[in-house]
């Protein structure tokens, strides 16, 4: 059954870790109160991201926190993931739905109504939109309004979760919108206090939320 909640999704970065530094990071962002996790590795071969995979997934297990495959459909159904997140250079959406089956969570980058309208004709059950403030990840990034969230959740009616560059500093800029929850990486993964700062966006999500 599919079940997922986006309040606060991690997207890894591995950049400069070692994999007991990586997965350290992981396990107390899980433990602290992240409800979703996205292992985004763009540059391992095959069987490296089955095993990191396999690694990852027996932390989210544990405290129970779904875990959603960056791009590979086929590592996502091979390790048994909760699902699968793709882009516009990624799987199409429709053929990742026929990997994993109506069961099977698949999320989709959307900058645009449009884009966000096709995502959901193909079988999208999400959509991440931003970003919303430039990063410091390796992924080639284009800047994307806060009221292109809101347009894209109302047209959808798909759970939108904002990402790109958000911290603790800089959520406000989300009062108002139309986000169901805030998706980061550099945040946690660059933390030198993961379960301090895991907390700390949590609250931060929950007054912004009580005040819309």
């Amino acid at each position: 059954m599919k079940k997922f909640d986006l309040t606060l999704y991690l997207v890894t970065d591995r950049t400069n870790k070692t994999d007991l530094q990586f997965l350290d990071i992981i396990a107390k962002a899980c433990y602290s109160g992240v409800t979703l996790v996205q292992l985004r590795e763009k540059y391992l071969c095959g069987k490296e991201l089955f095993d990191l995979a396999i690694a990852v997934k027996k932390i989210t297990d544990k405290y129970s926190v779904p875990l959603i495959i960056d791009d590979r459909a086929d590592i996502a159904m091979a390790v048994d993931a909760a699902g699968v997140h793709v882009g516009a250079a990624d799987l199409p959406i429709a053929y990742a739905r026929k990997i994993l089956g109506k069961n099977k969570i698949v999320g989709a980058t959307a900058k645009t109504v449009e884009a966000a309208l096709a995502a959901k004709k193909d079988g999208a059950d999400y959509l991440g939109v931003g970003a919303i403030y430039p990063t410091t990840t390796k992924v080639v990034t284009q800047l994307t309004k806060v009221e292109s969230l809101n347009d894209i959740a109302a047209k959808t009616n798909l759970p939108c979760v904002a990402i790109g560059g958000l911290n603790t500093d800089n959520l406000d800029i989300l009062k108002n919108s139309k986000a169901s929850g805030i998706a980061v990486v550099s945040a946690i993964m660059q933390s030198d206090n993961v379960e301090k700062t895991v907390r700390e966006l949590r609250e931060k999500w929950k007054s912004i939320k009580e005040s819309t």
